[in-house]
């Protein structure tokens, strides 16, 4: 009887611990640079997504959440060292990030290295595709889910499109996705320009996208310059201040944060799809999230806020569907084919590759002069009205590992 009981209290005692023992998250990021404003909404994102999973609590099957913050720098280097830290020495289950695609490419062997999840943010495909491991899952988009929602929305025979982007892994896979999806939508990619990532003259490119398309006599559907850029500079901008409509060329582009719709003014009827935009989905997630976020912070909530959001919705459910474990191999198990919701609706995990199969938005962009968008401050929109929704069943996303 006294061994039973001594069973029973060490039992006891092992449930009591693994209660105790807290769920550690990284957040390695680029909360400085050209991409800290998706970082910090992608954080705030990621913090009223737990709050919202687990009703305020922030424990999961009784543990609490742990998150802590760590700033790439948008060095690879630096990041590399940073998530090897959380892992090595925070001992942390799961590192969400980086953000920018090159920089969380170089950090996925680490996962490997050390087999612990790690949820990159980038949206190169090469993540969940060449440069991938087992370790490895997406909850954000992929440069495919944006290059093939902006072709359903747009492609057909008679299209023809020449592409402007940044000379790195997001523009060069963004674009090779695009093209592969226009293809098979029965239009066709007639020129491809890339730049480097911080370029800020884009004159001679909009010339050589025009040469490429302005005496074409197979294009009778249209003639679009679609663009694939991250950051404060854009050249959407240039290209339209050189007027295109003189050789019958319209604008392009995926949807974007807000503080970059403010540009998108200049582009009333242009086009796209896009990963979120506030006002488009419809469910009791995104109207808590809305609502708080305007309760909390007086702007609404942005592009990435809701991906983060997203993020921490799929880790909460994983590990309550791994009965509340963080082991690698029990995540992994729970991670794929895992169903969840978001405030974009239901996403999957795909099994294959670990990329969140998702719905996009195909949008028209309508000026809107909104008080609401930011803190005290009122500004003339390209507000991307929603046309319809792209279902994840409609998108032949290719897996490339």
């Amino acid at each position: 009887m006294k061994r039973i009981m001594l069973a029973a209290a060490i039992s006891m005692g092992a449930v009591s611990v693994q209660a105790a023992d807290s769920i550690r998250i990284a957040h390695v990021t680029g909360f400085t640079g050209p991409l800290a404003p998706y970082a910090e909404q992608l954080d705030i994102g990621l913090n009223m997504g737990f709050e919202y999973a687990t009703d305020g609590t922030m424990k999961i099957e009784g543990r609490q959440i742990e998150i802590s913050r760590k700033d790439t720098q948008l060095d690879p280097a630096r990041a590399r060292a940073l998530v090897e830290e959380a892992y090595a020495e925070d001992d942390a289950h799961i590192v969400v990030g980086p953000v920018s695609s090159g920089v969380a490419l170089a950090t996925l062997p680490l996962a490997q290295d050390y087999e612990r999840i790690i949820m990159p943010e980038g949206v190169a495909d090469a993540i969940t595709g060449a440069e991938w491991n087992r370790y490895v899952f997406r909850v954000g988009r992929n440069s495919s889910q944006d290059a093939v929602s902006n072709a359903v929305a747009l492609g057909e025979p008679g299209v023809c499109v020449s592409t402007i982007a940044q000379d790195y892994a997001f523009g060069r896979d963004g674009v090779a996705a695009y093209k592969e999806a226009m293809e098979a939508q029965g239009g066709k990619i007639v020129h491809e320009e890339y730049l480097p990532t911080d370029a800020t003259d884009f004159t001679a490119a909009a010339q050589r996208l025009f040469d490429s398309l302005k005496d074409r006599s197979d294009c009778e559907k249209g003639k679009y310059i679609f663009a694939i850029w991250a950051g404060s500079s854009n050249p959407l901008g240039r290209i339209q201040d050189l007027d295109p409509s003189r050789f019958g060329i319209k604008l392009a582009t995926g949807g974007n944060i807000l503080a970059a719709l403010v540009g998108y003014s200049d582009f009333p009827g242009m086009q796209g799809a896009g990963f979120y935009y506030f006002e488009s989905p419809d469910n009791e997630i995104n109207d808590w999230l809305v609502e708080q976020h305007f309760d909390r912070h007086n702007a609404a909530p942005d592009f990435f806020t809701a991906q983060g959001f997203a993020q921490a919705m799929a880790i909460t459910e994983a590990i309550r569907k791994a009965g509340g474990s963080t082991d690698t191999e029990d995540l992994i198990a729970a991670f794929e084919g895992l169903t969840f919701q978001t405030p974009k609706g239901e996403m999957e995990i795909r099994a294959e590759d670990h990329q969140a199969m998702q719905d996009m938005y195909h949008f028209e962009i309508e000026v809107e002069e909104r008080d609401d968008w930011f803190a005290g401050r009122t500004v003339e929109a390209g507000v991307p009205k929603l046309i319809r929704i792209i279902d994840r069943s409609e998108m032949d996303i290719p897996v490339r590992n």
